[in-house]
This record gives structure tokens, C-alpha cells and sequence, in this order.
């Protein structure tokens, strides 16, 4: 006979309460931002979002899944493009904007120092981190291609070239130390180049 006493109690299904999705976005990038996403372990990702690894799998799909849904949550909020390339806004001036921005975004946080998606896409080719990350800085590039050939089509393709590689530089030197004072020098390098081609206005 079943009693209160002897009564199994239901497992209980789902995500543990106060597991809150953005909040384990946020922790997961601060991980692989950290260190990287080889380096982060299942074990150490889930003890930090305080869950176990049947309730993330069942969130996320997989680590790999994860970590794409961070690159994308980092993409749209640091250096946002959507904010820096507004249309009708003079391309030397956003463009300048951006490698301003990059530079200090770059070195703000001594924890989170580069940028999360081009330090993941120097990973070797078939990892999943660096297929995810290079699919997101693709979208980026493809996205400030966009923006410059609305008014200079003629030279778009290699000016994004430039962009793009001077703020793949701009990540790697703040990864290896160097500080905001110095990384700004160099984007203001990168901008009187940029005005040279493109115009101030």
C-alpha cells in the first residue's frame, strides 16, 4: 500500500528554478572569452551555471550550440553595427567610429580582452568553435561591405578588407597586452587612410 510517507516523489523535470537564459549566455562568454572554448570544460561550464548536464543539454543542445548562441549575443552587443553603420551617416566617420570603438572595447575588461569572434576563428579548420565564429564574423564583414558600397561600391570589397583585418589586429594585440592608449594610435593610423579613400565627408 502507498502512503504519504512511503510515496515517491516525482522527479522534477525542466530547468532548475532561477536558471535564467541570458544570465547563463552571460557567464558561458565570460568562460570562453577567458580562455577559450577548448579550454572550457563541460564540467567547469556547467558548475558555473550552476546546473547539470542533463538540464544544459536539454537548454542548449550541446556545448557547440552554446557557444554559437554566445557568439551571436556577443556579435549584437559589442560593436554593434546596427548602432555605428546608421545609414546616411559619412563612411569614413563610421568606419572611424568602429576602430575607436574596437580599441576600447578591446581593452576594457582585462578579463575579456580581443574580441570573442575573431579570436575563436583563428582556430584550426573543422573545430566547431572556429565554424561558428567564422560564420559570425563573416555576417560582420559582409554587413560593413554592405554599408561602404552604398556610396563607394567601386572600392567596398577592399576597404572592408582593411577594416576587418585592422580590427583582427586590434584583437590580437589587446590578447597579447597592449594597452588602449596604444591600440587607439594605431586605429587612428587606420583612419587617416581611411579618409585618404573614402573622403572626410
Amino acid at each position: 500500500m502507498v502512503t504519504k510517507e512511503n510515496a515517491k516523489q516525482p522527479a522534477r523535470r525542466g530547468r532548475p528554478r532561477g536558471f535564467d537564459t541570458e544570465t547563463a549566455l552571460d557567464t558561458g562568454q565570460r568562460l570562453f572569452h577567458a580562455s577559450s572554448y577548448d579550454a572550457v570544460g563541460l564540467a567547469a561550464l556547467t558548475d558555473a551555471l550552476g546546473v547539470k548536464p542533463p538540464s544544459f543539454y536539454k537548454a542548449f543542445g550541446s556545448k557547440a550550440a552554446f557557444f554559437s548562441r554566445v557568439l551571436e549575443r556577443y556579435a549584437q552587443s559589442a560593436l554593434a553595427l546596427d548602432d555605428i553603420l546608421q545609414p546616411g551617416r559619412p563612411p569614413a566617420q563610421a568606419l572611424a567610429a568602429l576602430l575607436e570603438s574596437a580599441a576600447r572595447t578591446y581593452t576594457q575588461d582585462p578579463e575579456q580582452r580581443g574580441c570573442l569572434v575573431l579570436e575563436a576563428a583563428r582556430g584550426q579548420d573543422g573545430d566547431d568553435s572556429a565554424t561558428h565564429a567564422r560564420r559570425v564574423a563573416e555576417q560582420r564583414r559582409n554587413r560593413i561591405r554592405q554599408f561602404i558600397a552604398r556610396t563607394h561600391p567601386e572600392c567596398a570589397a577592399a576597404v572592408t578588407d582593411f577594416v576587418t583585418s585592422t580590427m583582427s589586429g586590434l584583437s590580437a594585440s589587446a590578447r597579447e597586452g597592449m594597452d588602449q592608449t596604444r591600440l587607439m594610435e594605431v586605429a587612428r593610423i587606420a583612419i587617416a587612410g581611411l579618409e585618404k579613400q573614402l573622403g572626410s565627408e
